[in-house]
């Protein structure tokens, strides 16, 4: 008996006895590539996007298969906006404060001077009004985003001198990553915004003064310790840098449901896995560093004061000219206010306490 004859006589419970799938119900393989702007040599930053493909490819028995591509191979470090806008790519993973000069808004995805601490930023986005108005303010750029890691708070950057008072940052041609550089300018300094692959160079050929990038664990790789021997921090600018995996809206809605369910797991997993990883990396890394020479230093107090009241007047000034800014700044700024009150009851007063301890 023919296939066609046999289906349309039996009905569907006896083509499902028989064994025989319509092959209406049959879904084909996809295939995505994603875009990274971070070196291949960071098993942290780059290699998070690997362990986020593995895990939607292992979830879907194969059927959706997402390649990863460093900077430069399909899109530069810093071009994801119009890839994912313009379709070129269905994926990229990066920090979104790289293109604060398209829109301030971008940097509040990610990081700013004196704002959210890691598990903060994580509350915001998950539990507050974060991923919302994040989400609405990408609409404009064919984006869906999902938060996807974080470093947790970063070191302040590599010196060939230390900085010992806030006249020191006069003229510093300084290597920052996003919205920090705006205040580094307000203080008198150079910054200078280079994609990580090209730090080093610039830093041994003295193109820049200094440079910050993460912590420990990924500078030591990138070697910034070899060329600029002065350790700072905190990296007051980066309290809790979230990473984003960012999905073109039109591939993203034509993604079956279980699909767009693996995507939505397997970026909550590549969040907490980043954070574990650094937390238990950074600490081995940086005794290394110490142990090789390098000298720790704190930013001086002249420096922090200035630099808190630049960025506040800053914020103050964008509000009052970018709506898109202001909507999102608003609830940021009193959510910070909310979480700073409880974790000054708590987490500050137990983690000050642990410190002084030296266990």
């Amino acid at each position: 008996m023919e296939r066609r004859s046999f289906v349309q006589g039996a009905g569907l419970a006896g083509v499902l006895a028989a064994g025989i799938a319509p092959a209406v119900h049959a879904q084909a393989n996809i295939r995505w590539r994603l875009s990274s702007s971070f070196p291949k040599s960071l098993d942290t930053l780059y290699g998070q996007s690997e362990i986020f493909a593995k895990m939607v490819r292992d979830m879907s028995g194969g059927r959706f298969q997402i390649t990863v591509h460093g900077p430069g191979e399909l899109v530069p470090a810093f071009g994801k906006v119009e890839a994912i806008q313009n379709g070129t790519v269905e994926m990229a993973c990066t920090a979104p404060y790289y293109f604060f000069g398209k829109d301030e808004t971008f940097a509040l995805a990610c990081a700013i001077p004196f704002g959210l601490n890691a598990r903060q930023m994580t509350a915001w986005m998950h539990e507050g009004n974060g991923l919302k108005l994040t989400r609405d303010f990408y609409k404009a750029y064919n984006i869906v985003n999902f938060p996807a890691g974080n470093t947790g708070a970063q070191m302040g950057g590599w010196f060939r001198k230390e900085i010992k008072s806030l006249a020191d940052v006069k003229g510093l041609k300084f290597r920052t990553g996003g919205f920090s550089g705006r205040v580094f300018e307000r203080l008198g300094g150079v910054p200078q915004n280079i994609p990580g692959g090209e730090i080093y160079q610039a830093l041994e050929k003295g193109t820049i003064d200094a440079a910050e990038w993460v912590g420990p664990y990924d500078d030591q790789k990138l070697g910034f310790n070899k060329v600029a021997p002065f350790y700072a921090y905190p990296g007051w600018w980066e309290g809790g840098p979230q990473l984003e995996n960012w999905v073109n809206a039109k591939a993203w809605e034509a993604l079956p449901n279980e699909f767009k369910a693996m995507i939505e797991v397997a970026c909550g997993h590549s969040l907490m896995d980043m954070m574990a990883r650094y937390d238990a990396k950074n600490a081995t890394a940086l005794k290394q560093l110490v142990a090789g020479g390098a000298k720790l230093f704190p930013f001086p107090k002249d420096l922090m004061d200035a630099a808190f009241k630049e960025s506040m007047a800053l914020y103050s000034e964008i509000s009052a000219k970018n709506a898109n800014w202001k909507k999102v700044y608003d609830d940021f700024s009193a959510f910070r206010r909310d979480a700073n009150l409880w974790f000054r009851y708590t987490e500050a007063t137990f983690d000050d306490f642990m410190q002084r301890q030296r266990l």
